[in-house]
């Protein structure tokens, strides 16, 4: 396996609010607005970009184009993602190859997502289903509810063998989404900020047992960018250090043979997860104990307990314990979804990864306010696709240091940049017409792409 070559950053983030998927705003809108916020938090105008990487899942070819050429027709290489959930990591993991080995020193990194309502299910009936193999072991194994989502099922079922096999209880996997959803209240980006009792999740509607209707992730639009720099280029730009954060590491891995082990939490990309943690954190210089903020897929609740298996941060077998002793939330061990996670934040499939990215980014650097997690030497980021594709990235802060809240003064200094005035972190706004102008092309902005600036963030 290939090293990298020279340390990225995280420079700049952004995103727009999750929103329920009613059509109201469509994807370049959504798009234009996560880049240039992100574009503006780092610093930089488009002219400085020499790469572009598009996140969607759902969309016609080239939608990216359509997104980014409004920000400027400047000839640069612009790249379309489609990795199923995992879409909006696996542009940060390409934006990182490239560079990390030379091909490029600014990238832009944009996911977004315009969803239809419901459970999620296949556009083109007329073709393999690329989960076909999957969806038959677990027929095999565990049988198939025609009616019930399949999603539900696959993940539904994984929870059911860690209650088999290490005596987790229907209580464990409600405690988790109860948490994600008492975080959410503290994320204005948020699709969902409403806090549920333990007993109110276990009674919401089920959708496959064990999980309940406020144990799953809704569909959602919205968008998120990042924008990645070169170690050559921070270093020609020192001004911009105290925005930077650190890749300390990152691993993209696809399935194992393991897929068809006949575990239903095997089916779910378990050894994916595990052997992209393993290599990540091998690469950062720090082990699984030390980590005490992650942003992890947990798609279902079922999903998360897991994933905190196999990302190791329990002893295998004993996510439900952590669970039970409070160790997923503020003042337990490590902090998972400080941002509500997927279950309630949202999840627009290309923009996931890149809102998680933003979320750390915005915790290392002090800006999340009530709910920033102090004392963080390291964060984990984990985005999953079935499919499939694992991606885990380790962030630290440039300096080393442990993360810690910024005092009043400090937060001015970092709302000054762009001449922004407000903490993105903690408010969600609209676009204003001094930030586009500041973050647009300034050489190859085309009146024909030119987008229409709201001011106002849509609900």
């Amino acid at each position: 396996m290939a090293s990298t070559s020279s340390p990225v950053y995280v420079l700049g983030v952004g995103m727009t609010k999750f929103i329920k998927p009613r059509g109201k705003v469509d994807y370049p809108e959504l798009g234009f607005e996560a880049g240039i916020k992100a574009l503006v938090d780092a610093g930089v105008n488009y002219d400085d970009v020499d790469q572009g990487i598009a996140c969607y899942a759902y969309g016609d070819s080239a939608c990216g184009q359509r997104v980014f050429y409004q920000f400027g027709m400047t000839q640069i290489p612009i790249y379309n993602v489609n990795n199923n959930c995992s879409t909006g990591s696996t542009g940060l993991h390409m934006a990182r190859q490239f560079l990390a080995h030379g091909a490029a020193d600014v990238a832009l990194v944009v996911g977004f997502e315009k969803m239809s309502p419901g459970s999620l299910g296949s556009k083109f009936n007329d073709r393999t289903n690329p989960m076909d193999r999957s969806f038959s072991m677990m027929h095999e194994t565990r049988g198939v509810e025609p009616k019930k989502p399949g999603a539900a099922q696959l993940f539904g079922n994984a929870g059911r063998e860690y209650m088999e096999k290490y005596g987790a209880t229907k209580e464990d996997f409600a405690e988790i989404a109860r948490v994600n959803h008492e975080h959410s209240q503290r994320n204005p980006y948020s699709q969902f900020r409403d806090v549920y009792t333990l007993e109110q999740i276990m009674a919401s509607q089920t959708i496959f047992d064990p999980l309940t209707k406020l144990q799953c992730c809704p569909t959602s639009d919205g968008a998120a960018a990042a924008v990645l720099v070169s170690h050559k280029w921070l270093e020609a730009h020192p001004e911009l250090k105290s925005r930077a954060v650190l890749i300390a590491g990152q691993a993209m891995t696809t399935d194992s043979t393991a897929l068809f082990s006949k575990s239903a939490i095997d089916l779910v990309g378990y050894d994916m997860t595990h052997r992209a943690a393993t290599i990540a954190l091998a690469e950062a210089g720090v082990s699984a104990a030390s980590i005490k903020l992650v942003e992890l897929h947990d798609c279902f609740s079922t999903n998360e307990m897991v994933t905190l298996d196999g990302l190791g941060l329990c002893p295998p077998g004993k996510a439900h314990e952590m669970v039970r002793n409070g160790d997923i939330t503020y003042g337990g061990r490590v902090i998972v979804n400080p941002s509500g996670g997927l279950i309630s934040k949202g999840h627009p499939l290309g923009a996931t990864g890149l809102a998680q990215c933003a979320e750390l980014v915005w915790h290392l650097r002090g800006q999340a306010g009530e709910r920033n997690v102090e004392g963080v030497e390291a964060a984990m980021q984990h985005n999953l696709g079935l499919g499939g594709a694992a991606v885990v990235t380790i962030y630290r802060r440039l300096d080393g240091k442990e993360s810690r809240k910024l005092d009043p003064d400090e937060l001015k200094a970092v709302e000054a940049v762009g001449g922004r005035g407000y903490n993105p972190a903690v408010e969600a706004r609209g676009l204003t017409e001094d930030e586009v102008r500041r973050a647009r092309s300034r050489r190859a902005a085309s009146k024909w792409m030119e987008p229409e600036v709201r001011k106002e963030a849509k609900l």
